[in-house]
């Protein structure tokens, strides 16, 4: 029997979603899925929680598509709450090249096994502290290959945490991969899950990566 791929989120549900974000998954979400088509040459956030640092992106970069990937509807409810005028319910004009992925991201690059991204971003993963969970990290050997398929000539894969013991971790995957790190420093990068800290480290620590 084939071996079942585990999913490293918990509940794709928290509290309930309010009219107006109802109103938006059930309107806008299905208009901001990305198409296959447009991956090419975007740049790429996995786990964007409520979204502030998709938006960031969306600003930088305006030439760009910005795809957001998460599975946790309150997260993505809320990042197109930010989004758009809370009378009409439109996308704000600097939001425009913005999209929503609200499951899985493998199961986007599947069904775009040609895509090629300028970056992917991975922000505050969740560190699955205790050992028994570790097989639940996101960042493993596997993923991290998965991605680098996936990564453009000169794209990069910038992973930010402040679990500490989860980085070096990660960075422990990494000869077990095509990618090479190329970087460490950058600047912080401010989510509200940065702003909580569980992890009570001083600052988040980087990793940059690229295909060797």
């Amino acid at each position: 029997m084939e071996k079942q791929e585990i999913r490293t989120f918990g509940r794709r549900h928290g509290k309930k979603l309010s009219v107006r974000q109802q109103t938006l998954v059930a309107t806008l979400l299905p208009a901001i899925t990305p198409k296959s088509s447009e991956l090419n040459g975007a740049i790429l956030e996995i786990g964007f929680g409520a979204g502030e640092h998709v938006r960031e992106l969306a600003n930088a970069h305006p030439d760009k598509i910005i795809v957001g990937a998460e599975p946790f509807m309150n997260g993505v409810a809320s990042l197109m709450s930010a989004m758009t005028d809370e009378k009409t319910n439109a996308v704000f004009p600097e939001y425009k090249n913005i999209r929503i992925w609200a499951d899985d991201v493998r199961d986007l690059l599947r069904g775009a096994p040609d895509a090629e991204f300028h970056e992917i971003w991975v922000l505050h993963p969740d560190p699955w502290p205790k050992a028994r969970h570790e097989k639940r990290r996101l960042l493993n050997a596997g993923f991290l290959t998965l991605l680098s398929h996936h990564l453009a000539d000169g794209g990069r894969i910038i992973i930010g945490t402040d679990h500490w013991e989860y980085y070096d971790w990660i960075e422990q995957q990494i000869p077990n991969t095509p990618l090479a790190i190329c970087g460490r420093d950058m600047d912080m990068v401010r989510t509200r899950y940065q702003t909580k800290n569980k992890a009570e480290t001083v600052a988040p620590k980087y990793l940059i990566l690229g295909n060797a």
